[in-house]
């Protein structure tokens, strides 16, 4: 929790920060998860889990491959702590998933808002596809844009 506090006053990520982030970080989709850890300090996380309610890269997949989104799986919370970046770290912790994703027969996919343009960058140098970006409404007051990336085949 420690961490996602000082991305979030870093980074403003997440966007909304959640009323629960133990919860956030475990959602009930998730598959597996892990941390990154530099110094003996845990210093990054990054999260695999099924498809869930507001996740539209998996769709854009499902439609694009002609396959159910069944056989996506999600990247999501991924974060390095702003002292520990340039280690490479979040290209180890995408690494991990990706390689999880595949062993299990899944297609990774993730979706980050457009505003995120460290992360966008991120996941372009590490070959990931940009499928789309769309608007998403995450309350009356909110419209965000969304960029939809899939992993390479």
């Amino acid at each position: 929790m420690r961490v996602l506090g000082e991305v979030h006053r870093c980074d403003s990520y997440p966007v909304n920060w959640p009323d629960q982030p133990h919860e956030w970080l475990s959602q009930a989709s998730l598959l597996r998860a892990w941390v990154a850890e530099l110094g003996g300090r845990v210093v990054g996380h990054v999260s695999l889990s099924r498809s869930g309610e507001g996740d539209l890269a998996p769709g854009l997949w499902s439609e694009r491959s002609g396959t159910s989104e069944d056989l996506t799986s999600v990247v999501s919370r991924l974060f390095v702590a702003p002292q520990a970046r340039g280690h490479g770290i979040g290209a180890l912790l995408i690494g991990q998933a990706v390689e999880e994703a595949r062993g299990r027969g899944l297609h990774p996919v993730l979706d980050v808002v457009a505003s995120d343009t460290a992360a966008a960058a991120l996941y372009e140098r590490l070959g990931w596809e940009l499928m789309a970006t769309v608007e998403q409404r995450w309350s009356p007051s909110q419209l965000v844009a969304i960029r939809c990336y899939a992993a390479a085949s």
